[in-house]
């Protein structure tokens, strides 16, 4: 219940002050926001299946989000940035689909 407050706590503020995204940040948020919608369907498909943990959940979140923002800086580093951001993006892309038809499955038996 907590979260949920602060995830709602968190939108409103974001809707109200329109926060600027410094310029460097700009190519690792959308990365950032598709690994902590990874690990977001992860804890939900995991809650529906009976096996979620707190710990699992955070370490996945954190995890997600700095992996994928070191592949993306290093791919800047290398100067082929966009393709593995791209790359990031299947990826996760892919997991987040698998972990929503899981959920599917789970509510609704199809």
């Amino acid at each position: 219940m907590i979260a949920l407050i602060g995830l709602v706590i968190g939108v409103v503020l974001g809707l109200l002050l329109h926060p600027d995204v410094p310029l460097w940040l700009q190519p690792y948020l959308p990365i950032a926001i598709v690994a902590a919608l990874d690990a977001m369907f992860g804890g939900v498909r995991a809650r529906l299946e009976g096996i979620f943990d707190e710990k699992v959940f955070v370490v996945s979140f954190l995890s997600n989000t700095v992996i994928a923002a070191l592949i993306v800086f290093l791919g800047d580093e290398l100067g082929v940035g966009s393709q593995l951001s791209t790359g990031v993006v299947v990826v996760l892309g892919i997991r987040i689909f698998s972990n929503a038809a899981g959920i599917r499955r789970k509510l609704f038996g199809a």
